[in-house]
């Protein structure tokens, strides 16, 4: 038995280098010491020697499990070092390779001209405020000089939410809110995403506007016609031309359409200016006396004027874009030119 239990040990010892694998490794262990190994089955056996030979016999079997049990740890250490190594040197980094450039972040065109316009009109007294989304029919429509009978209504087609509560057409109703809060003077921006239901190349059911009131008074159609120039030429440049045509707009009279020189043919006429040599950016206007009515100002004391326009339409003049879709597609590579 003595001799048996030594050759088994020496049998295992002779196997554990060429266990070059874990799954190797694992069948020498269950080999000799598993529940059915070799050495197992041996000490099973120790009923069958004398009672005199039995505890050397059992010392010397434990003796031998415990060296190879320490042996076979220290083979799967050495399996996992080597692994270790060898997955280094498969994956180690090429310090001479060249740097990968991180690519930076850009504001969406839209966040560029409304913080463009916003600072202009900063530079001007402006103060920026915003309001509501979603917005009753009163501060929508009513407020602002377009009762429910109004035709001036089928000028803006409207998203319901309930009966007297809709998605803002226009931010006008941030200046209607403005004003019921402050007294004169008021000279407001109010920037905001706007919703009606039409779409397009040049349209898009939700969309931006960027609109100013100035309250105060003796406020003139001038004083209107002299920021919007400012405005327009450091917009689209000094020399960019500009022109006040007489429109309509309920919450504003007299109203002007404000246009520009085609900043595409340059006055000559192209598909872009339908040949006319001009192109509409913005709607103004002098602020009608019911519009103050409804907001506690007195009309012979005070004037002003309000204006608005979509910077959609903005942008799309200063990059020269003709698909109003591609600022909601999120193309990389549109993005990337701003």
């Amino acid at each position: 038995m003595r001799q048996r239990l030594e050759e088994l040990e020496r049998a295992a010892e002779s196997e554990l280098p060429g266990a070059d694998s874990e799954e190797a490794l694992a069948a020498v262990r269950t080999k000799y010491l598993g529940r059915k190994g070799l050495l197992t089955g041996m000490l099973r056996n120790l009923a069958a020697v004398s009672a005199e030979e039995r505890p050397a016999l059992g010392k010397l079997a434990n003796d031998i499990k415990e060296r190879l049990t320490a042996k076979i740890d220290s083979r799967a250490a050495q399996l996992a070092a080597s692994a270790g190594e060898r997955a280094l040197l498969r994956d180690r980094l090429d310090v001479s390779l060249p740097g990968r450039v991180v690519r930076r972040g850009r504001f969406h065109p839209i966040s560029q001209i409304r913080q463009e316009i916003c600072g202009i009109f900063a530079g001007l007294g402006f103060s920026v405020v915003e309001g509501p989304e979603v917005e009753s029919d009163y501060y929508n429509f009513e407020a602002l000089n377009i009762p429910k009978d109004h035709p001036a209504r089928d000028m803006q087609d409207t998203f319901y939410v309930e009966e007297n509560i809709v998605l803002r057409t226009h931010t006008s109703p941030v200046q209607v809110r403005v004003m019921e809060k402050r007294r004169p003077p008021v000279r407001i921006l109010s920037p905001g995403r706007v919703y009606r239901p039409d779409s397009d190349i040049s349209h898009t059911p939700m969309f931006h506007q960027i609109e100013g009131l100035l309250v105060d008074r003796g406020i003139r159609f001038s004083d209107l016609k002299g920021i919007l120039t400012v405005f327009v030429q450091r917009v689209f440049g000094e020399n960019t031309a500009i022109r006040f045509r007489p429109s309509f707009f309920p919450f504003t009279e007299p109203s002007a359409e404000v246009d520009i020189r085609c900043v595409i043919c340059r006055g000559a006429g192209c598909r872009v200016c339908k040949q006319s040599g001009w192109l509409e950016i913005l709607g103004s206007g002098m602020v009608d006396p019911a519009v103050f009515r409804s907001v506690g100002y007195d009309a012979e004391e005070v004037t002003g004027f309000a204006f608005g326009m979509g910077l959609e339409r903005i942008a799309m003049l200063k990059y020269g874009i003709t698909d109003i879709r591609l600022f909601f597609e999120n193309d990389i590579r549109f993005l990337r030119q701003f």
